[in-house]
This record gives C-alpha cells, structure tokens and sequence, in this order.
C-alpha cells in the first residue's frame, strides 16, 4: 500500500516527542497524533502531564527550571525543526495487521478518516486520578498548590517547610508523603478508610517520620484558596462531621490510568495494572511492528526523562525493525 506511513506515533509527551526527534532524524518521516483537549475528569492536554506541571526542576539541561508546558513545546519544535508532521486529532481505534509490512497497520481517527502505518509506536502516556472537585483542577491548572506528583513538585521552593496533604492509602501515597517528609514541616495523609491498602514496610516507612501524620476516615470534600491552596475541607466517613484542614499543598496519590481505550479489542497485550505489557527492555510490544514508551507502559517510574529516554528507546527500534523489514 503506498500510501502507508513508515512509522505513526501516538502521544505527544515527552515519549512521543523524542520518538519524533530520532525518527525525523532517521529519515522514518513520522506523523505524531497529539491528540485533543479534553476533561475527565481532570485536564488531559496534548503534551501530556507536564501540561499541567507549573516547574520542571529535575529534567537535566535546565538549571533554572523550565514550566512544563514550555519544555513540551520546545520538545514540539525540535521534532518538527526535521520533518515531523503534526495533527491534533486522536486515534480512536486500531486494527493492527499480523504482516504490517505488505498489509499495513490501520488507525481510525478521531475526525473519521483512517490512516495506515507500517510501524506504530504508542506514546499515550497514563492519566493521573483526581478526586474531580472544581476547586481541586482549577488550582492544579494554574500552579495554586496541587499536584498528582510529589515527586515532581514536592522539593519545590512553595512547598518547602510547610503542612502538606497526600490523598491515598496505596503505595504510592506513602511513596508520595515520605518523600514530602524530607522538604515539610508536616505531612497529612488523608484516607478513607481505618486502615491503609499500602504494604508494611511502606506505611512503616511513612510513620517512623516525625513529621508525618494520618487522618484516617477522612474524605476530601472542597479545595480552599483562590490563586494558591490555603487548605482542605474534609467529611468523616462516618460521622459525615465537617473539618477544615490548614495546608499549603495537596497532593492527589489516587492512582494512575493508562490512555489504552483505543487499544481496546486490538491484541496489544497489558500487565496486572493495565499497562501495555513490553518485551523484556525494548519497546517491543506483542504485535508485529508496534511498539510502545513512556508513562502508558510504565507503572513505576512515570517521570519526564524515563519517558523521553524510552522514546528514543522506540525510535531506534522502529528504525531497525522498518531497516530490517526491507520498509525504506
């Protein structure tokens, strides 16, 4: 089919971004579907988290910092400074070919129209969950104190020796609040329930802080603060009594979901927790001629440089897969 692309890409984080700059490099032409805005409930923005990231400290090159969405568009105009085609649409659904080099990959669009490809690489990231109070995604939009990421945000000079809140019971709160343990003054872990779902030597970890300290069937009902959080209202679960919890940041641990709708009845395979499941430390996925990078198949890490790292990761392995395939 000629008219088949050599290599689609699917995301616009920094996975699919550095994708695009080494497969733009390669001659491989790519074509990146940025996707579009949405709420659900939070922001989902082209470009990714760190759409909604007001300083980037930890991404090396920056000395001083850089707002996430000013790094994501320097990442845009690297990759189309060699060719990268852009469109703001979403892929909706894929039907990936078992022989993507004679029968080419077939991706539905979100404007109706349906593309081909004979590599593929899905960049789509994983969304963070947010509790979805209105208070809550207005101050994350604009910088005002909350954060799906402590370990983006956490050492931040506004959050340094102040009382801070995590919001989950998991692992990744008691990750989330004993590292914020290190910068605050005290951390607050609020949580649902009478005991939390985090393994022992995780809440162990938290609880041997002295700074740290747990609310337990405590739910949080609205956000206070105009430009930046002055606090949280909070219900008991039980006695559904109302209390106002005074703290200069609040950080939502409630999970991560990974963007895969699209991939739902296409046979790309996904572990335990609905990541797209790789071959061993490449990007390859399970189907032929589709790879995958970044936070959509990576549970663990979830941070800006791991994912450009596995972008370039993808980018050489479709290149080498398209080489060897006879794709030029």
């Amino acid at each position: 089919m000629s008219s088949a692309h050599k290599l689609i890409i699917i995301g616009s984080g920094p996975a699919g971004w550095t994708a695009a700059i080494y497969a733009a490099r390669a001659n491989l032409e790519p074509t990146v579907y940025i996707g579009v805005p949405k709420q659900d409930p939070g922001p989902v923005l082209p470009g990714g988290q760190l759409m909604l990231t007001t300083e980037v400290e930890n991404y090396p090159g920056f000395p001083k910092g850089i707002t996430g969405p000013e790094m994501m568009a320097h990442f845009q105009a690297q990759a189309e400074r060699f060719g990268t085609k852009v469109i703001m649409e979403d892929v909706v659904r894929c039907e990936f070919s078992k022989d993507p080099v004679h029968v080419p990959h077939t991706l539905h669009i979100s404007d109706g129209s349906t593309v081909h490809a004979h590599a593929v690489i899905v960049a789509t990231g994983a969304v963070a969950n947010w509790i979805g109070l209105e208070n809550e995604m207005r101050l994350a939009r604009s910088g005002g104190g909350v954060s799906a990421c402590a370990v983006c945000d956490g050492a931040l000079p506004a959050f340094r020796n102040k009382a801070l809140a995590v919001v989950g019971g998991g692992d990744t709160a008691m990750e989330e609040a004993t590292y914020l343990t290190k910068f605050a003054s005290v951390v607050y872990v609020i949580h649902r329930r009478e005991e939390l779902r985090a393994s022992k030597i995780m809440q162990q970890r938290f609880m041997s802080r002295p700074n740290a300290k747990v609310l337990w069937n405590k739910v949080v009902v609205d956000v206070l603060g105009k430009e930046h959080i002055e606090g949280v209202l909070l219900e008991d679960t039980k006695t559904k009594e109302r209390s106002t919890l005074d703290v200069k940041g609040l950080f939502v641990a409630i999970g991560h979901t990974p963007a895969t709708k699209f991939l739902k009845d296409s046979g790309v395979e996904f572990d335990a927790a609905g990541y797209v499941a790789l071959n061993q430390r490449n990007s390859y996925t399970n189907l032929t001629g589709v790879f995958a990078a970044g936070d959509v198949a990576d549970g663990a890490y979830r941070q800006a440089v791991t994912a450009a790292g596995m972008g370039c990761v993808a980018a050489l392995d479709a290149e080498r897969w398209l080489g060897a395939a006879g794709v030029h």
